[in-house]
């Protein structure tokens, strides 16, 4: 997860990032991007395949009383604060665990997560964009030939939707040795520009768990 001084490290790079480009972010609502497909070395192509393979229903362990309360308290909070895009509260519960499940399971905070959401889809299940981007993480159908099954309409299942996006920005993150800047705009499409990476890093301030 990112946390702490790391995050606010991330937080200085992302801001340093825009004024050196010389750029404001939009007004507008952010658009999804066009994410591009890459050669991608047969290990990485592996690992996410069986990372998407993963059939294991989201069922959270932890490891202690204390990570447990932490978790319903997490649930609790961003429930409330969902509770305008997602008014159905069995659906809402069910996307928050699952979101939970997916991130922590990349090793992602789910914060982050649900601000990319915010940014791409606004919490659409079937939002689809003007390049074909699918479900709340907006995935490009591609990836469900580089390391799926060829099935895209899967990416409007819920935890196939997040499953791929959350292994897809952590693959990117690690692609760009932890650079959260860079990773974010991989995942958009749009690499080295400010926009995006702003307006998610803006949108995940929404999610943080006070």
């Amino acid at each position: 997860m990112i946390a702490g001084p790391v995050r606010q490290r991330t937080i200085q790079g992302l801001a340093c990032a825009a004024v050196a480009a010389g750029l404001a972010l939009s007004h507008g609502a952010a658009q999804a991007g066009n994410q591009k497909e890459e050669l991608l070395a047969a290990s990485v192509r592996l690992a996410l395949s069986n990372a998407i393979r993963d059939a294991r229903p989201p069922t959270p362990v932890f490891r202690d009383a204390a990570a447990r309360a932490r978790y319903e308290r997490w649930l609790g909070v961003m429930s409330d604060r969902l509770k305008r895009k997602l008014p159905d509260t069995q659906m809402r519960m069910e996307f928050l665990q699952v979101a939970w499940y997916e991130s922590t399971r990349a090793g992602l905070d789910p914060g982050l997560v649900l601000g990319l959401i915010q940014v791409e889809s606004a919490y659409r299940k079937y939002a689809v964009s003007l390049v074909g981007a699918r479900g709340y993480m907006q995935v490009m159908p591609f990836w469900t030939n580089v390391i799926g099954d060829s099935n895209r309409r899967a990416l409007f299942d819920m935890q196939t939707n997040l499953r791929y996006g959350c292994s897809i920005l952590r693959m990117y993150i690690d692609m760009e040795a932890g650079n959260l800047y860079l990773a974010l705009g991989r995942y958009n499409g749009s690499r080295g520009r400010p926009e995006y990476p702003m307006a998610v890093l803006k949108a995940w301030k929404n999610w943080e768990l006070e």
